[in-house]
């Protein structure tokens, strides 16, 4: 289903039989003849639509908070990662400082382009 549609039909039944000035008379009706049970009638309605946005928001706040510690989650995760990541470069920056390294590097990057030289012949 459309979620859009779900809370507009959510809308629609919350604030269903209330206008910008009250309850909506029955045509049947004037405002001054509504009586002590409809009264009652629309305080349990009104009360119900209480409950109900208290849920909602409820509902809304937990949805949050989950959020909220899933990203301090993906925070330190993402800060671990970020350690993990200097400390190699760290090292990869000691194997450059010194020659001989740099030469060990030259003669693994050259086997490893001449292996794939003969990998893409021989395919």
């Amino acid at each position: 289903m459309n979620p859009r549609r779900d809370l507009r039909n959510n809308r629609v039944a919350l604030f269903d039989g209330i206008e910008e000035g009250g309850i909506r008379a029955s045509s049947s009706y004037s405002s001054h003849e509504i009586d002590e049970h409809d009264n009652e009638g629309a305080i349990d309605g009104l009360q119900d639509r209480v409950n109900l946005l208290k849920r909602l928001s409820g509902d809304i706040n937990e949805e949050v908070e989950n959020h909220n510690r899933m990203l301090d989650r993906m925070g330190n995760d993402m800060d671990a990662s970020r350690g993990v990541l200097s400390g190699t470069m760290d090292k990869f920056k000691m194997v450059f400082e010194t020659k001989s390294s740099r030469r060990m590097f030259s003669l693994v990057a050259s086997f490893f382009v001449i292996f794939l030289i003969i990998y893409y012949l021989t395919r």
